[in-house]
Order: C-alpha cells, then structure tokens, then sequence
C-alpha cells in the first residue's frame, strides 16, 4: 500500500458507519482507504444476537461485520490494521499520522470512531461482556424475556432501558449509586410508577459473578453501610452514558461538553460537516440519541455523500 499518496478519502474508524461510508464512497469511485481503530468493528463485535437489522431475521455481531467488511472489499476498498494517533487540519492535504507512525495525506476525511460504552470496571465485567451484559436494551431485551435484569444507572439512559425492558420481563431491578434519580422528571414518573421495576438506591455493583458462559448474579455494595448481598441476575445492562472515541481530536475541530463532534448542517456541504471543510463525521460519534447500527450504516451513507459532492465540486 502507498501511504505518500494523497487519497481522495480516508474514513477512520471500521464499524457500521464506516463500512457504510466505505461501500458508498467506493462505489463513487473515491477508493477510500478505511483505518479499523483499536477495535475493529466496533461494537457490534461484542453484540452476540442481533435481530432487529432490516433483512436479517438473526444474525451475530462479529457475523454482521464480517459481511460487511467482505462487501467493502468486493468493491476494492483498502483496510489499514491501526489507529490514528494525531490529525493535521490546518492546511490541506490533511495529514493523519497512524500509531505505526505512518503519515497519511487525505483530500477529505470521515470520522466514523464511534463511541465505547461507560463501563464500571469492576472483577468479571470484562469476562460476561456479551454474555449477559449489555448497554443497549433495545438491541438486546429480546433474549431476556421473563428473566431476571438489573439496570445501571439513575439518568435517561438508564430509565429508556429498565422502560423498554418491561416490555419483556416483570422482573427488572435498578441500581444507582445516589439517593435519588438524575433522569428528567418525565422518565423519572415513568419508571417509578411501574410496578415491576425495583429501585436500589446509594449502591453500587462490586462484583459481577458467573457461570463461564453467562452472568448468574451480582454482588451490590451499600455506599452508606459498605454492606454488600449477592443478587441474582440474568442480565446486566449498563447504563451510565458513553465516551466518544474522539481524544486525538481535541483542539481540530469542534467537539460539544462531552466529546461527540459537533455536525454543522451546510447547505452546500450537507448534513454530515464538521467545523473544518472537508472533514464530515458519520455514527455514533456524533449522534448521541439513536446509537444503532442501522442509524450508523445510514450516516455512513450521508457522509460518503458528502463527502463525494465535497470532491467533485471543488467545495
């Protein structure tokens, strides 16, 4: 692969929104070079069954990705096993130098990185990720049809889930480390009037237990007492927010409070611009609300299109 070459456009990041872009933008001719990031794929590798992507009835996460990945290569798109250390944006070409050390020059760039869920780093998490252990309800409350849940959390997030789970069980219990809720008083009243839903205030989870292939239950601490009980779980959703994977983009272009890039709707640039010409921005590294493949793939789409009338009209 020549890297001193300037490529027409180089997407960062090889999850939904990426290999969406990728597909597109491929197809335009623009013969996209698509850097994976440390977590090729992103989050739907750590997804296990995934029933609601239009056409696919059931289908894993790492099986999805792997079909889209073969797509993206179908049309000769190249894949660069790294990620971005560093971004020059202020003059153009831009310059993306990789963590090989790699110096990559680009007319146009997609920051399709993602966002990674707020975990509580705690003994057992990282061995039941995936196996009982979620941060998208809607994704994965299906497979938890009258079994026991524990939600994460006292914000928005958190209720939106322990809501929509009572679509599937009566058996739901929610842990959050204050006296009170933090959620908006709305899905505070939704939640706190449902009578399958149990709230666990001022605790915490210190331990997540299982049986080596799924989470059997949990040990929830007290922050008051320090005293601590175990309590059975089927499933364990996460709920404390995500970070978007935008670190090496502080001080380029525009981020909000809390890291997602800020999208710039131009009429002539579209919907997909970030605060520097040329850089366009697709999935959940923007987009806060939604956090679904589907709606990813589709902002890769948006983005590869912009990024194509960016190209071909000298913009």
């Amino acid at each position: 692969m020549e890297h001193t070459k300037t490529k027409k456009l180089i997407i960062i990041g090889s999850g939904p929104a990426g290999l969406s872009a990728s597909v597109y933008a491929a197809r335009a001719n623009l013969k996209p070079l698509i850097i994976d990031g440390p977590t090729p794929g992103g989050q739907l590798t750590l997804t296990s069954d995934i029933e609601n992507w239009i056409g696919e009835k059931k289908i894993s996460g790492p099986k999805l990705i792997g079909n889209m990945r073969e797509h993206a290569k179908h049309f000769g798109c190249e894949f660069l096993s790294e990620s971005v250390a560093e971004i020059n944006v202020e003059n153009k070409p831009f310059i993306i130098t990789t963590s090989g050390n790699k110096k990559l020059k680009a007319e146009s760039i997609i920051i399709a990185t993602g966002a990674r869920p707020r975990k509580l780093g705690v003994p057992g998490e990282q061995d039941y990720w995936g196996k009982g252990i979620s941060a998208c309800a809607v994704c994965d409350g299906a497979f938890f049809k009258d079994k026991e849940v524990v939600v994460v959390g006292g914000g928005d997030s958190a209720m939106e889930n322990a809501s929509f789970l009572s679509n599937f069980t009566d058996k739901i219990t929610v842990i959050h480390i204050l006296d009170k809720l933090t959620a908006s008083t709305s899905m505070q009243k939704r939640v706190l009037k449902n009578p399958n839903i149990k709230i666990i205030y001022n605790s915490t989870i210190a331990e997540i237990l299982g049986n080596g292939d799924k989470i059997t239950e949990l040990i929830v601490e007290n922050q008051k007492t320090n005293e601590k009980r175990n309590l059975k779980a089927d499933g364990l959703f996460i709920s404390i927010g995500l970070v978007p994977n935008t670190e090496f983009l502080k001080k380029k272009i525009d981020l909000d409070d809390w890291g997602y890039i800020k999208i710039w709707h131009h009429q002539k640039l579209g919907h997909t611009s970030t605060s520097v010409r040329g850089i366009f921005a697709a999935g959940d590294v923007f987009d806060y609300m939604y956090k679904q493949a589907i709606t990813a793939a589709g902002m890769g789409c948006m983005a590869a299109l912009d990024a194509e009338r960016y190209l071909n009209n000298n913009l």
